[in-house]
């Protein structure tokens, strides 16, 4: 099957006092249309390194993204972004932070439509009597709903999910992965999602790419998760591959990670492209309020 998303030999360096950096190196994967992809490896690897590049919010040092066959030089409504922390503005109501990118998205759309979409968002997440108050006034797990909202709303080509549940505790967590894998299964957007919890990746994924430990981080194996859709918690506890496949994950993060993979680089899948233009402090961050 055709790639939806195509990363060739993706790299990022940062320039230090003590010179280059190098953060990702020779990163090659390809994600099928409708997958949902984690990316695992322990902190400081570069994970959201790569889900920022596919973002378009960081520039890329080497290597190229292709999505949906055209080339990622920077941040779009066609991806929608889920942050750690949900960045909505403190100003504006749930429904406004929805409506926000809704807005430049369905430009076309009268505003009857327009707001009927972000209603529609958020009452699923759970928040149809919270529209119209403000984040100070939502618990953290509410206003991760309302990032997952405002994704979903855009009806982005992928999905772009950077630890969307690592700050809420564990009850708030579960629920939200619910609600998200719920969302997911109405029309199986290709989602990328980097995580630390083994047990979530698990949960949600069709693959689960583990990444070296840094400097010069890269993929280094790759776990196909063959659950049956849709799934429920209690059927994978009581399934003992689950357990192989997590000891598989750990044993990788505890033991092999440290190892550089031995395959030969994959040859390029597109021809060479120029380096993309580079963008202000100022622009990225516009960029940014619309990707998500």
């Amino acid at each position: 099957m055709k790639s939806f998303l195509e990363i060739s030999q993706l790299g990022k360096i940062y320039d230090t006092p003590k010179g280059p950096a190098v953060i990702v190196e020779n990163f090659d994967l390809r994600i099928r249309k409708g997958e949902f992809i984690s990316l695992i490896g322990h902190s400081g690897c570069g994970k959201s390194t790569v889900l920022s590049m596919v973002a378009g919010l960081t520039e890329i040092s080497a290597g190229a993204i292709v999505l949906s066959g055209k080339e990622v030089t920077g941040a779009g409504p066609d991806r929608g972004v889920v942050f750690q922390a949900p960045c909505l503005l403190p100003w504006l109501t749930a429904f406004e932070n929805v409506m926000l990118g809704v807005d430049q998205v369905y430009y076309t759309a009268d505003r009857e439509e327009r707001q009927q979409i972000a209603e529609y968002y958020l009452t699923v997440v759970g928040l149809g009597d919270a529209l119209h108050k403000k984040p100070a006034e939502l618990s953290q797990g509410m206003r991760q709903r309302c990032g997952i909202a405002r994704a979903f709303a855009l009806s982005p080509k992928m999905l772009l999910l950077d630890e969307p549940f690592g700050m809420l505790d564990s009850l708030t967590r579960v629920e939200l992965q619910q609600v998200l894998i719920d969302l997911w299964q109405k029309d199986q957007k290709t989602a990328l999602m980097v995580t630390h919890d083994v047990d979530e990746a698990l949960f949600l994924s069709d693959r689960i790419v583990m990444m070296t430990s840094g400097p010069a981080a890269t993929v280094g194996e790759i776990v196909e998760v063959k659950f049956p859709r849709p799934r429920s918690r209690k059927q994978l506890l009581e399934d003992p591959e689950y357990y192989r496949l997590r000891e598989e994950l750990i044993g990788f993060l505890e033991e092999r990670s440290h190892h550089r993979p031995t395959r030969p680089p994959s040859p390029p899948s597109t021809p060479e492209v120029k380096p993309p233009a580079k963008h202000s402090p100022l622009k990225r961050f516009l960029s940014a309020l619309t990707a998500v």
